[in-house]
């Protein structure tokens, strides 16, 4: 797996050098070539796990995007709403499905990244992650979100 992200590291940098425009967005534009190159091939030399690894990986990225921008408008609500007694700030004790100390740290820090959202503890058996949040009116939904959203992209990205 390793082997092929070199190798597509490879194709991006000979882009780069083969076109003469040293810049992160022509290096990135050689890697998406290199890994479309690598994915036509992928069957003769065994990158069909390389290829949807990226995909998925990108997919979780999209996913934290989104959800940046979205926690940031609803924090932007908050803000600017007069009455602050309505807020329901809160802790939940997260129940992890993911094990592994990279995804869970993953995990805990694409919460953090959230606006309104922060990891404040994992607990000493790596079985429960608690979160601090702005607003959370329905603990139970925050849960599924988180479940059903980053745990899920992280476990089909790094498993």
């Amino acid at each position: 797996m390793t082997g092929m992200f070199l190798v597509n590291v490879l194709l991006a940098v000979a882009w780069v050098f083969v076109t003469g425009g040293f810049s992160f967005l022509n290096g990135l534009f050689g890697f998406v070539l290199g890994l479309g190159a690598l994915s036509l091939i992928r069957e003769q030399i065994g990158t069909i796990g390389y290829v949807r690894r990226v995909r998925r990986v990108t997919s979780l990225a999209f996913l934290f995007l989104y959800e940046l921008v979205m926690s940031a408008i609803r924090v932007f609500k908050l803000v600017l709403t007069p009455d602050l007694s309505k807020l329901e700030p809160g802790f939940i004790a997260y129940p992890l499905t993911v094990d592994r100390d990279f995804e869970i740290s993953l995990l805990a820090n694409l919460i953090t990244l959230t606006p309104g959202t922060l990891s404040v503890d994992v607990s000493d058996n790596r079985r429960t992650l608690y979160i601090h949040a702005i607003h959370v009116p329905d603990p139970e939904a925050l849960k599924e979100d988180i479940a059903t959203g980053f745990e899920r992209k992280i476990m089909e990205a790094f498993r």
